[in-house]
């Protein structure tokens, strides 16, 4: 005779339970790739989407572009696609980390481009300094400005958007007074005169080096892994079960299988052209950095931690106005890669650049990628799939024939919905 007896159900336990697997890391808590999927599910269920809904936008208007023109999926667009985008997403990537921390940066449309002015006219036939010093050199300038602005928002204690607005307009002066002063003659342009410079965007990897350079990043990227995750169990720490982690680095692979494949089909009209632009892999490099570096270091906790709460993070004794300005810093170093991949797309820098413009496609991808503006919560994918949406937008309009004024209403109601959706889906939360 059994003498087990089945205890009452506790509504209260299993509301907590149940909140407990919408708030918590799903490849953290879970056992089995079964069990990591229902706990994923009930996070969505709970209004922690993530990416979720910026995948399915992206796939969505993908499709739309597809069925209007026979063209889109083709392989020499979709590769026109990754260089078009490269600057948006890499400008959307700068922005998250003053984002991260309830600010913003308005000025890195122009720095950038002061940065781009200083390369180009450091490579170019006159003075013909090495490309390396003339990119430490580009990196450099936007890098100072925006830290000198972050300077001025912490010791003053000013708003970012007023300190940075000046900032924009300063540097749209200082970017017209670098271009007449390197060089007076040019009407306001300055050529990319670098072939290595030029080949960020207009080059691209041999097919074989695009294989290779895919299977060693999915290699290491296993290996990784597979690292962190033997750390964590021999100091008794939650670690993912070996499924999921099998998951990603599938999904890796196949990602970049696709991607490699698309790259190395033949995209010439009278010369064969074939292979993975440059810039992919300058694009994909720079987010693994800056991934690790706000997701695993404790800079990236304090900004986080700043973010969500400035008060309770000063009293835990984080230095506020430091990590300010260090990501000011970075938001300006980020947008002098940006400043010379923008160069490297066009072949010159102008006095036409639109820098603020550009600013405002860099806030758009960034929140379209779920960074709030309130601080606190994104990530660098995010900024590189909202970024994505915004050059798909660019792209497909154009295969459409359509202008500026349809790209900047559609971009305006991606941005609208990619907002409402999240805020609706944070209602949800038990939290809110």
């Amino acid at each position: 005779m059994s003498t087990d007896i089945q205890q009452p159900a506790d509504p209260e336990a299993d509301d907590i339970a149940s909140h407990a697997a919408e708030v918590a890391a799903p490849d953290v808590i879970a056992n089995s790739l079964g069990e990591y999927a229902r706990i994923w599910w009930a996070r969505v269920r709970g209004g922690e989407s993530g990416a979720l809904p910026v995948l399915a936008g992206l796939v969505a208007i993908v499709i739309y572009f597809d069925v209007r023109t026979s063209l889109f999926l083709s392989a020499g667009n979709l590769v026109n696609l990754m260089t078009q985008a490269a600057w948006i997403v890499t400008l959307g990537m700068a922005e998250v980390f003053v984002l991260l921390l309830g600010e913003i940066d308005l000025s890195i449309g122009f720095s950038s481009a002061m940065g781009a002015v200083i390369t180009a006219w450091m490579v170019s036939p006159s003075v013909h300094l090495p490309w390396v010093l003339a990119v430490l050199a580009g990196l450099a300038v936007p890098a100072a400005y925006s830290a000198i602005q972050g300077v001025i928002i912490t010791r003053l204690r000013l708003p970012s958007f007023v300190v940075t607005l000046a900032g924009l307009l300063m540097g749209q002066g200082l970017l017209l007074f670098l271009i007449d002063t390197a060089a007076p003659g040019s009407g306001g342009t300055i050529r990319l005169t670098s072939s290595v410079l030029s080949d960020i965007e207009g080059g691209a990897m041999s097919p074989v080096v695009g294989w290779i350079v895919m299977a060693v990043a999915v290699v290491l990227s296993g290996a990784v892994f597979a690292v962190r995750d033997s750390r964590r169990r021999a100091s008794n720490l939650a670690a993912p079960p070996a499924s999921v982690t099998a998951l990603k680095i599938a999904v890796m692979a196949i990602a970049g299988v696709v991607v490699v494949l698309i790259g190395n089909t033949n995209r010439g009209v009278a010369v064969v052209v074939r292979g993975v632009p440059w810039v992919v892999l300058l694009v994909m490099v720079l987010l693994i950095a800056w991934s690790v570096l706000l997701g695993r270091t404790r800079f990236g906790r304090y900004v986080y931690a700043i973010g969500g709460n400035a008060e309770a993070a000063r009293r835990s004794g984080v230095n506020l106005s430091r990590v300010r300005v260090i990501a000011f810093t970075l938001c300006g170093l980020t947008a002098g890669v940006m400043g010379i991949i923008f160069t490297s797309y066009l072949g010159s820098i102008s006095n036409n650049v639109n820098g603020g413009q550009n600013v405002l496609y860099a806030v758009a991808a960034a929140v379209i990628g779920g960074t709030s503006l309130f601080g606190g919560r994104g990530r660098m994918l995010g900024a590189v799939l909202g970024g994505l949406i915004v050059a798909v937008i660019y792209n497909g309009l154009l295969l459409l024939g359509l202008g500026a004024a349809a790209q900047n209403m559609w971009t305006a109601a991606v941005l609208l919905a990619a907002v409402t959706v999240d805020t609706l889906a944070r209602r949800r939360r038990p939290d809110q």
